[in-house]
């Protein structure tokens, strides 16, 4: 005999537990369904063409993404199966394209809760701007700058969604962050959602080494706990309740190591990575682990702490791929004895996937509202410039070219740009669908490569501390991440040679900076610092100013000088090859004489990212 039961939601400051409504309950095992996305970031417009693996030629990859997409695809999974839940892996918000930060990361919030999210994790992106930032975003209302509401907040009235701002209707999850002032969560540690009966709890956390990475003011006030040790924690007090099924939600992540990077393979099941880690080390009561951040799609079996396979997935970013998950739930035992994860494709162009129309709507009233910004030209490059590392050395055109309008914009003798602040995909030579012209850079892409709305500081540091800050790119020196090798992006001119077979601390050699035709050496071919004392101005945005992605020596920088922000130093550059003028050329921008300004002993062809530093 079957038993209905009644809808019910129950809240707490640790907790958020949601009961489906009428679902039949028996004493037979039972699936529910489980969809998940990770690194949103604001992506409501296609972020282009994406294939289920690097096999796949580029002119083959379908169209995929974009919001009306994704809550069609995602309404097409829950037509499956009445028991369902969409969840995320953090970075929803931040680092998003135009459309979605001109307007405080609204857009994103209000297209996610169209879609039907219910419980995300805390993703390091989400304390960009603060905390408070990330609780207004959660509970709605206007943005106020200035002691009034800014013009750009709470746009509903011409988008068609409430006014004032609804707050996202999904709980964000952060077990491991902790506000000092009260020792409690900052949000909720986990959400319950009920199947048949059976509670199901979602633990949400972000990653531990989140302030390394993020602006020190965006982390103020909050601690970052280890994410095994408190997952483990919360074991005792899920099961006092009587809940045996566990998933956690995790912004922390990996990638494969194989060339084919199928979307549903596990290539050298992400050995090495924080997220292996994580789960080798995580109670066996834990059945499913949905991480994200790193951007990756995959499908993994990854052993935990009593060496029982678990499933971990990640479904790439930017609405790209979906991670389709069907768990049997024994109703008697009352935890998950299987699951089943597919990563599915959010394809464009499949007849049978209509786009939501609420969703578009909204979609196209904020394209409408930030274009006449976005569609700007404001200059124009010679020849594609990506976000990838185009050697083993770890160049990136992308990166060089943001270095070069920081300096150009600063009275400095080198800046440098951290490579995570380069985002996806660089600069492209095509023009974009607003026909723009080949070569042309519009303002919207100029924003989308780097989105943070970080100014810039000009600093004194001694030639030491340059040797000291290129050494400390390395994983593990000098207080660098263990697991993560983070080259910077150095402006025309400057030029070194590195050698990972070597020790931290004697890495560097062959530091020279050239302008108005003389050069300066600044580190000999032996590695070392000819005139340790001879100070320099550098330039550099304010994440990196304050330490963040382990560049600690810029603390140390003297006679600190604010500067505009980051994307007004690329406009103003971007202006001075802006048709009919000549295009940025990286072949022959001045100072660099033809060579790499980033150069390696060896012959290795890959840019290390992690621990290894010389593969």
């Amino acid at each position: 005999m079957k038993i209905y039961l009644p809808l019910c939601v129950s809240l707490s400051v640790v907790a958020l537990a949601a009961c489906s409504s009428n679902v039949g309950v028996s004493a037979e095992p039972f699936t529910a369904k489980i969809i998940a996305l990770n690194d949103y970031h604001g992506n409501l417009e296609s972020p282009g063409t994406f294939g289920v693996n690097l096999a796949v030629p580029a002119a083959s990859r379908p169209p995929v993404g974009g919001a009306e997409f994704l809550a069609a695809h995602v309404a097409r999974l829950k037509s499956q199966n009445a028991r369902n839940i969409v969840v995320g892996a953090g970075d929803f918000i931040g680092a998003s394209p135009l459309i979605s930060a001109s307007f405080f990361d609204e857009p994103s919030i209000e297209t996610l809760n169209r879609i039907g999210v219910e419980f995300n994790a805390v993703g390091n992106h989400e304390f960009d701007k603060g905390s408070a930032e990330l609780l207004r975003l959660q509970n709605g209302g206007c943005k106020i700058t200035n002691g009034q509401p800014d013009p750009n907040s709470c746009k509903g009235a011409a988008v068609g969604t409430p006014v004032p701002f609804e707050g996202a209707k999904f709980k964000w999850l952060s077990a491991n962050v902790i506000t000092t002032a009260t020792g409690k969560p900052l949000l909720p540690a986990y959400g319950i959602k009920t199947f048949n009966n059976v509670k199901v709890a979602f633990i949400g956390m972000t990653l531990k080494a989140t302030p390394t990475i993020v602006t020190p003011t965006g982390v103020a006030g909050l601690e970052f706990r280890d994410e095994a040790q408190t997952v483990n924690a919360l074991i005792p007090e899920l099961r006092a309740q009587g809940i045996a099924s566990i998933v956690v939600l995790v912004h922390e992540g990996g990638f494969q190591t194989g060339a084919l990077a199928d979307i549903n393979g596990c290539d050298g099941n992400l050995a090495g990575s924080p997220i292996a880690a994580i789960v080798a080390q995580l109670d066996d009561a834990v059945a499913l682990v949905i991480s994200g951040h790193t951007h990756a799609a995959y499908n993994c079996k990854l052993p935990n702490a009593k060496g029982r396979a678990i499933s971990v997935t990640s479904s790439s970013a930017f609405g790209r791929v979906l991670t389709d998950i069907d768990v049997t739930i024994d109703p008697v035992a009352r935890n998950i004895t299987a699951v089943t994860a597919t990563n599915r494709l959010v394809v464009r162009d499949d007849p049978a996937v209509k786009a939501d129309e609420v969703v578009a709507k909204i979609v196209s009233a904020y394209k409408g509202l930030v274009s006449p910004v976005a569609n700007t030209v404001i200059g124009s490059i010679s020849t594609q410039l990506p976000n990838s590392r185009t050697d083993g050395a770890c160049n990136m055109p992308a990166g060089n070219l943001i270095a070069d309008a920081e300096l150009a914009a600063t009275q400095a003798s080198v800046a440098f740009m951290n490579g995570g602040g380069v985002r996806s995909p660089g600069f492209l030579f095509a023009q974009s669908s607003v026909n723009e012209g080949d070569g042309n850079v519009t303002y919207g892409e100029g924003f989308t490569v780097q989105p943070f709305g970080n100014s810039l500081v000009t600093l004194t540091l001694t030639a030491q501390d340059l040797k000291n800050v290129l050494e400390e790119q390395f994983a593990g020196c000098r207080g660098q991440s263990a697991t993560a090798t983070r080259f910077m992006l150095p402006s025309a001119g400057f030029k070194y040679l590195w050698d990972g077979a070597k020790a931290c601390d004697s890495r560097i050699s062959s530091v020279t900076l050239t302008a108005a035709g003389s050069t300066d050496t600044i580190v000999d071919t032996n590695g070392v610092v000819v005139n340790p004392a001879k100070t320099y101005r550098v330039t550099v945005n304010n994440f990196m100013a304050d330490g963040g992605d382990g560049y600690s020596t810029f603390l140390k920088g003297s006679s600190r000088l604010g500067g505009s922000q980051d994307i007004d130093a690329l406009v103003a550059l971007m202006s001075q090859y802006k048709a009919p003028k000549s295009p940025y050329n990286p072949a022959t921008v001045a100072n660099d004489g033809g060579t790499p300004r980033i150069s390696r002993v060896g012959s290795s062809t890959t840019c290390p990212t992690g621990a290894a530093v010389n593969p």
